[in-house]
C-alpha cells in the first residue's frame, strides 16, 4: 500500500487537475507490478512500479525505444521517475493472446500477426544496441536446470556419469545456439506477453518507420493495424540467435499446439523472413534444427526458472506448466542422436513419465 500511495502522489503531480482511480493491473515473475490509472474522462494509463532496490527501468526504456522505432506496438512512455522506479505508460488493454485464444480467437490470425511484428523487430537489429546473448549468459540459463529443477525441485544429486552426460548435452546445445544468425531477441515472446489490440494506430504519429516500410516492400503484403499486437515484458531483450523468440512463441509453456500446426506457422515465418531479407538459413531443414536446439536451451532454462519461482519465491502457480515444458524438451531429445545423453538423463530423472499425454 505504501508504494501505491507513492504512485498516487506522483500521478497527482503529473495531473494536478485530474481525478483518477488507481487499481492493480497485473504483476509478473519479477518485483515489477503494474497499476491502471483510470481518469474521469474515461482515458487510462498504466503505471509500472519497479522498486529501484530490485529493478532497473533503464533497460525497459531503451528497448521500448528500439522496438517502437521498429514498428512494434509497445507501451509508449509518457513520463518517468527513475529515482522512485515509476513509469507512466500507454494502456495496451487487458486481453493477452492467451486469454483471447482460450476464449476461441482464431490462432492462425493471431500467430501470423505475432510473426509479422517479430519480423519488424528483427529487421531493426543492430549490434551493440542490446547486451549479447553470449555463451556466458546462455550457460548461466542452462545451469538453472541442474541447480533448481534437479537439485531443488526433484531433490536429486546427479552422479558423475549423469553430470558428464548433462555437460555433453550443454556443450552441443551451446555450439548450435552460438552459430545461429543474430538479431534482437525479446526472450519471452509468448502468449502472455502479447496483447490483443484493436483499432489502434501503429505509432503515436501514425507514420511508418523505415523498417516497417522496408518490410512492406520486401514481403509484398499489407502489414497494418490488424496485425500489430501489443508487446510487453521486453526489458530483458538481447542480441542473439534468430530462432529464440520463435521457440518461445510456438513452444509456449502456457498453451499447447499440435506440432503440425506449429510447423505450418514456422514455415510461414521462414518464407516471410527470407523475402524480408532476414538472415535465416536457406535450407528449411537446417533452420528447423536450429529452432529445435534453441528450444532445448529455453526448455532447460524455463524448467529451472519455474522451479526457482516455486522454491525460492513461493510462486507455485508455475508448477502446473512444467509437464508441457518437459515434454517439449524430451521430444526434441528423441529426434536428435546428439541429444541422446540428455534423453537418457531425463528418463532417469522421471522413470515413470509418459510422453504422450505427459504426466509425472
Amino acid at each position: 500500500m505504501h508504494r501505491q500511495q507513492q504512485i498516487a502522489e506522483w500521478l497527482s503531480t503529473l495531473f494536478p487537475a485530474a481525478a483518477f482511480e488507481l487499481t492493480p493491473a497485473s504483476a509478473d515473475a519479477s518485483f515489477r507490478r503494474y497499476f491502471r490509472a483510470e481518469f474521469a474522462d474515461g482515458s487510462t494509463r498504466i503505471v509500472m512500479d519497479a522498486p529501484p532496490a530490485h529493478e532497473d527501468c533503464r533497460p525497459f526504456l531503451h528497448v521500448a525505444t528500439l522496438f517502437e522505432q521498429a514498428g512494434a506496438h509497445v507501451p509508449h512512455v509518457y513520463a518517468q521517475d527513475l529515482a522512485q522506479g515509476f513509469l507512466l505508460l500507454s494502456d495496451l488493454g487487458s486481453t493477452t493472446y492467451l486469454q483471447a485464444l482460450n476464449a476461441g480467437a482464431a490462432p492462425r490470425e493471431l500467430y501470423g500477426a505475432a510473426t509479422d511484428t517479430l519480423i519488424r523487430i528483427q529487421l531493426a537489429s543492430k549490434e551493440n544496441e542490446l547486451p549479447p546473448y553470449d555463451e556466458a549468459l546462455l550457460r548461466r540459463e542452462l545451469d538453472l536446470f541442474p541447480e533448481w529443477y534437479v537439485g531443488k525441485h526433484l531433490a536429486v544429486t546427479l552422479n558423475d556419469k549423469q553430470r558428464t552426460a548433462l555437460e555433453t548435452a550443454f556443450r552441443r546445445i551451446l555450439d548450435n545456439n552460438l552459430a545461429q544468425p543474430k538479431v534482437y531477441v525479446h526472450r519471452d515472446y509468448h502468449s502472455r506477453n502479447l496483447m490483443l489490440i484493436k483499432s489502434l494506430p501503429l505509432l503515436q504519429t501514425g507514420e511508418e518507420t523505415a523498417s516497417l516500410a522496408r518490410l512492406r516492400e520486401r514481403v509484398g503484403e499489407r502489414v497494418g493495424v490488424a496485425s500489430n499486437p501489443g508487446v510487453i515484458d521486453f526489458q530483458d531483450a538481447v542480441y542473439g540467435p534468430i530462432t529464440y523468440d520463435l521457440a518461445s512463441l510456438f513452444k509456449d509453456a502456457y498453451i499447447r499446439w499440435d506440432e503440425e500446426q506449429t510447423m505450418d506457422w514456422l514455415i510461414r515465418y521462414w518464407e516471410k523472413a527470407r523475402r524480408a531479407g532476414l538472415p535465416v538459413r536457406d535450407d528449411f531443414g537446417e533452420f528447423y534444427r536450429d529452432y529445435e536446439w534453441m528450444g532445448a536451451q529455453r526448455h532447460l532454462k524455463v524448467l529451472g526458472i519455474f522451479a526457482r519461482l516455486s522454491h525460492r519465491d513461493g510462486k507455485d502457480g508455475y508448477l502446473k506448466d512444467m509437464p508441457l515444458v518437459f515434454e517439449y524438451l524430451y521430444k526434441v531429445c528423441t529426434r536428435y542422436v546428439d541429444l541422446k545423453p540428455l534423453q537418457v538423463l531425463l528418463e532417469e530423472l522421471h522413470p515413470g513419465a509418459v510422453v504422450e499425454g505427459f504426466s509425472f
